[in-house]
């Protein structure tokens, strides 16, 4: 099939691109290289540096006439939302709907959307978290992927555009950025094999769903034939604290150095984890990679690539 995915050259769409490629189709990359990098696209996968909402998008999606656009290009950093919501809602929202009506317009057979878990539903009612669960997001970034979902579900009743929106824990593995915003386990990743202390925000004790970068490849594959129509958990199901993630990743590589602790994350969810049942039952998908084998597997990436 031929494939559009946008965000490609990122942590997860970097992944997710490297699947399909292993799975014989034609892929298409677009990535401003904001936070991508060049490096990261498959080599058998073409990179289009352009940004979503340039003419350039538009002249792609006539000429290439993806049957499957996979949207991963996004504001992903909550930190970012909260001092400038705006840039947050164009990248997120506004983007979202380009590239969907582009879809449409241009004959694709599918879309498949990646939105959060780990922010979307806000302080949950219980745990774990099903996709019947309220929506109450307590970030401008959780806000405008929903917005981006809102988007999909217009298009789908008044464009015919098929869609299945996954919607993910926290990820983390290989290709992770280790600097700035980015995941709790890269971040640490970094400090440790720099020998820099870590700062854990708050207390340490909040607990969240960590799901690795490969399962979450292979629900977007799955998901070319599967889950029409569908909003989708994608997570363990269980929840690790970052106290824990600390000790996995001291073990994994061999730091001994005392952690730091900085004030909680305005805007953080304190305790959430995802009910992926239904992934189970659509996809057939559920979590392959436990966390001390993502970790170790991530810690081997780091060390090889710093």
């Amino acid at each position: 099939m031929r494939i559009l995915v946008t965000g490609g050259a990122g942590f997860i769409g970097s992944h997710v691109v490297d699947a399909y490629v292993a799975g014989g189709h034609e892929v298409r990359v677009i990535d401003n290289l904001a936070t991508g990098r060049r490096a990261n696209v498959n080599a058998k996968a073409r990179l289009h540096e352009i940004d979503v909402h340039s003419n350039e998008t538009g002249q792609l999606f006539r000429e290439f006439r993806p049957e499957i656009v996979n949207h991963h290009a996004a504001q992903a950093s909550v930190k970012l939302s909260a001092s400038d919501p705006q840039h947050d809602l164009e990248v997120n929202g506004g983007g979202t709907a380009r590239i969907a009506f582009l879809a449409a317009q241009f004959g694709a057979r599918k879309m498949i959307y990646s939105s959060t878990g780990g922010a979307l539903y806000g302080d949950p009612e219980r745990v774990p978290v099903d996709e019947e669960h309220p929506i109450r997001p307590l970030s401008a970034y959780g806000l405008s992927k929903r917005v981006g979902e809102l988007y999909l579900d217009l298009a789908g009743r008044t464009l015919g555009l098929t869609h299945t929106i996954l919607r993910y824990a926290n990820a983390y593995g290989p290709r992770q950025d280790p600097h700035g915003e980015a995941g709790v386990v890269a971040i640490f990743t970094g400090k440790m094999l720099r020998g820099e202390p870590c700062t854990i925000d708050g207390d340490g004790e909040q607990e969240k769903d960590y799901v690795y970068v490969g399962d979450i490849a292979r629900a977007n594959v799955i998901a070319l034939e599967k889950g029409d129509g569908q909003a989708l958990n994608i997570g363990t199901g269980r929840g690790t604290s970052v106290n824990a993630i600390f000790g996995a990743l001291q073990r994994a590589t061999g730091d001994t150095t005392a952690p730091l602790h900085g004030p909680p994350r305005p805007g953080d969810v304190r305790r959430i984890w995802l009910d992926s049942a239904r992934a189970k039952r659509v996809l057939g998908w559920e979590p392959e990679v436990d966390l001390d084998d993502g970790i170790a597997r991530t810690v081997e990436w780091f060390r090889a690539n710093s």
